[in-house]
Protein backbone atom coordinates (compact mmCIF):
# COMPACT_ATOMS: atom_id res chain seq x y z
CA UNK A 1 0.00 0.00 0.00
CA UNK A 2 1.35 3.27 -0.37
CA UNK A 3 -0.14 6.43 0.80
CA UNK A 4 -0.16 9.41 -1.59
CA UNK A 5 -0.66 12.98 0.03
CA UNK A 6 -1.93 15.52 -2.16
CA UNK A 7 -2.40 19.56 -1.79
CA UNK A 8 -2.05 23.02 -3.43
CA UNK A 9 -4.72 23.03 -5.68
CA UNK A 10 -7.13 26.58 -5.73
CA UNK A 11 -8.70 28.77 -7.86
CA UNK A 12 -6.37 31.22 -10.07
CA UNK A 13 -6.89 33.82 -12.64
CA UNK A 14 -5.06 32.82 -16.84
CA UNK A 15 -1.93 33.56 -16.35
CA UNK A 16 -1.21 32.70 -12.73
CA UNK A 17 0.71 30.48 -10.71
CA UNK A 18 0.33 27.17 -8.35
CA UNK A 19 2.02 24.60 -6.97
CA UNK A 20 0.79 21.37 -6.32
CA UNK A 21 2.46 18.62 -3.88
CA UNK A 22 2.35 15.04 -3.95
CA UNK A 23 3.78 13.95 -0.50
CA UNK A 24 4.74 9.92 -0.12
CA UNK A 25 5.00 9.82 3.65
CA UNK A 26 7.49 6.37 4.31
CA UNK A 27 8.69 6.07 1.14
CA UNK A 28 11.61 7.46 -1.10
CA UNK A 29 10.75 9.35 -4.14
CA UNK A 30 13.87 8.35 -5.80
CA UNK A 31 12.82 4.63 -5.71
CA UNK A 32 10.27 5.03 -8.75
CA UNK A 33 9.04 7.17 -11.53
CA UNK A 34 6.03 9.15 -10.31
CA UNK A 35 3.73 11.09 -12.58
CA UNK A 36 0.62 13.63 -12.11
CA UNK A 37 -2.42 13.41 -14.38
CA UNK A 38 -5.34 15.69 -15.05
CA UNK A 39 -9.14 14.96 -15.35
CA UNK A 40 -11.26 17.85 -15.93
CA UNK A 41 -14.96 17.70 -16.35
CA UNK A 42 -16.84 15.33 -19.21
CA UNK A 43 -13.00 14.06 -20.25
CA UNK A 44 -10.91 11.17 -19.47
CA UNK A 45 -7.89 11.28 -17.00
CA UNK A 46 -4.80 12.09 -19.05
CA UNK A 47 -1.10 11.75 -18.53
CA UNK A 48 0.74 15.45 -17.63
CA UNK A 49 4.20 14.84 -16.68
CA UNK A 50 6.64 11.98 -15.66
CA UNK A 51 9.82 12.19 -13.45
CA UNK A 52 12.25 8.96 -13.02
CA UNK A 53 13.73 7.93 -10.55
CA UNK A 54 16.85 9.61 -12.22
CA UNK A 55 15.47 12.32 -12.24
CA UNK A 56 14.87 12.37 -15.98
CA UNK A 57 11.38 14.52 -16.93
CA UNK A 58 9.02 13.90 -19.18
CA UNK A 59 5.87 16.50 -19.84
CA UNK A 60 2.31 16.33 -22.18
CA UNK A 61 2.78 18.79 -25.26
CA UNK A 62 0.00 21.00 -23.92
CA UNK A 63 1.86 22.18 -20.42
CA UNK A 64 5.50 21.51 -21.97
CA UNK A 65 7.22 25.01 -21.03
CA UNK A 66 4.19 26.04 -18.53
CA UNK A 67 4.75 23.13 -16.17
CA UNK A 68 7.95 21.85 -14.28
CA UNK A 69 7.90 18.38 -12.29
CA UNK A 70 9.97 18.00 -9.41
CA UNK A 71 10.88 16.53 -5.86
CA UNK A 72 12.39 17.02 -2.96
CA UNK A 73 14.03 13.82 -1.51
CA UNK A 74 14.60 14.92 1.88
CA UNK A 75 10.86 15.35 2.53
CA UNK A 76 9.81 12.44 0.11
CA UNK A 77 7.38 14.59 -2.06
CA UNK A 78 6.88 15.29 -5.65
CA UNK A 79 5.78 18.18 -7.15
CA UNK A 80 4.22 20.32 -9.98
CA UNK A 81 4.94 24.15 -10.36
CA UNK A 82 2.46 25.15 -13.01
CA UNK A 83 2.61 28.50 -14.37
CA UNK A 84 0.74 30.70 -17.49
CA UNK A 85 -2.25 29.34 -16.65
CA UNK A 86 -4.88 28.17 -19.01
CA UNK A 87 -8.27 28.09 -18.56
CA UNK A 88 -7.96 24.90 -20.00
CA UNK A 89 -6.07 23.92 -17.32
CA UNK A 90 -9.24 23.15 -15.28
CA UNK A 91 -9.01 19.53 -13.70
CA UNK A 92 -9.01 17.89 -11.02
CA UNK A 93 -5.15 16.81 -10.41
CA UNK A 94 -3.71 13.21 -9.48
CA UNK A 95 -0.51 11.72 -8.44
CA UNK A 96 0.57 8.24 -9.45
CA UNK A 97 3.12 6.20 -7.42
CA UNK A 98 4.77 4.40 -8.42
CA UNK A 99 4.09 5.31 -12.33
CA UNK A 100 1.14 2.87 -13.69
CA UNK A 101 0.09 1.54 -10.28
CA UNK A 102 -3.28 1.30 -8.87
CA UNK A 103 -1.67 3.62 -6.12
CA UNK A 104 -3.05 7.65 -6.57
CA UNK A 105 -3.76 10.16 -4.30
CA UNK A 106 -7.17 11.78 -3.66
CA UNK A 107 -6.98 14.32 -6.74
CA UNK A 108 -6.86 18.44 -5.72
CA UNK A 109 -8.98 20.73 -7.71
CA UNK A 110 -7.70 23.56 -10.18
CA UNK A 111 -9.33 25.73 -11.48
CA UNK A 112 -8.65 28.62 -13.66
CA UNK A 113 -10.42 31.90 -14.46
CA UNK A 114 -10.74 33.76 -17.66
Amino acid sequence: QVQLEESGGGLVQAGGSLRLSCATPGRRVTDYAMGWFRQAPGKEREWVATIRSRGSTNYADSVKGRFTISRNNAVNTMYLQMNSLKPEDTAVYYCNAPLGSPYWGQGTQVTVSS
